[in-house]
């Protein structure tokens, strides 16, 4: 039996283990949802699949006609979808615990792949969905790029804003709290002063979930549709802005690995970025 939960707990679920396929999902609704370079997810029977607790935590957001997006209403973290009438439970793959006895079978959507992520593993690349997914990509609107200038939103578009100049760092993160916060293989994260963003619309929206036990660690995502959105940590004087939420290109690009000693077992770092097996040393 597999196990996973949300970020806070609140939300719990278990499967059999008879996952039929992974996917590594790389279009823009899946970047946004996650707040992460890509989502990787794994389906299993539904009749395998159950709610531990918390089913009545979860927060429904239709992205499109043929998919609803499930995320946790306490701490933002994606959860899984149940799809009845094709008898299937579709699992985010970072909160899970344990062998899956399932490896990544193909990058999906690299049509809308994030520009600042580069694929360097050797899996099949597929420009939207494989054909035996029968399910086509949407088109999605554009944010017009400006020089010095970094914007964002949430997957609904409620929320909305931008950072000039150059970021502090970017970077992937690989602990426990980022996978099950992200429901993806890594939180991806770019860093910038608090002085260099603003909100342009929808901080109103914004709820936070902050992890009781740590000293920073906080999750930020909009009320309506449960998509990651930037935490503003005014204490230190910084902005974490989960890169997936990105419209624009950084002018930055990320610059390393770490807390690999958590990285999830199935996936597999195959970058030349340097790699920290806990915290890392600030960037100079």
């Amino acid at each position: 039996m597999v196990r996973g939960s949300c970020f806070c707990g609140a939300v719990q679920y278990q499967a059999d283990g008879s996952f039929s396929s992974m996917m590594s999902c790389h279009c823009s609704m899946c970047r946004k949802h996650h707040g992460s370079a890509f989502a990787t997810y794994v389906s299993t029977p539904l009749e395998g699949f159950r709610w531990v607790c918390g089913e009545d935590a979860v927060l429904k957001y239709q992205s499109s006609p043929h998919w609803v997006r499930n995320s946790c209403s306490v701490c933002g973290s994606t959860v899984p979808t149940t799809l009845p009438a094709h008898a299937v439970a579709v699992l985010p793959a970072g909160p899970l615990e344990g062998d899956l006895g399932i490896k990544p079978q193909a990058h999906i959507f690299v049509g809308s792949k994030a520009p600042w992520y580069t694929i360097t593993d050797d899996l099949p690349q597929h420009q939207e969905n494989p054909p035996e997914f029968a399910l086509p990509g949407l088109p999605r609107p554009t944010v017009d790029a400006r020089a010095g200038v970094t914007a964002g939103s949430c997957l609904c578009g409620a929320i909305a804003y931008e950072a000039t100049g150059e970021p502090l760092f970017m970077q992937h993160c690989h602990c426990l709290r980022c996978r099950r916060a992200r429901g993806a293989a890594l939180g991806s994260n770019l860093f910038y002063k608090e002085t260099q963003f603003r909100w342009l619309r929808g901080s109103e929206q914004i709820r936070e979930h902050k992890l009781p036990e740590a000293k920073f660690y906080t999750t930020a995502f909009c009320r309506q549709c449960g998509g990651a959105a930037p935490r503003v940590s005014s204490d230190r004087g910084i902005v974490v802005i989960p890169a997936g939420t990105l419209d624009t290109d950084p002018p930055i690009r990320p610059q390393r690995h770490i807390f690999t000693n958590y990285r999830a077992p199935w996936f597999q770092i195959t970058d030349s970025l340097p790699q920290f097996s806990e915290a890392p040393p600030p960037l100079a």
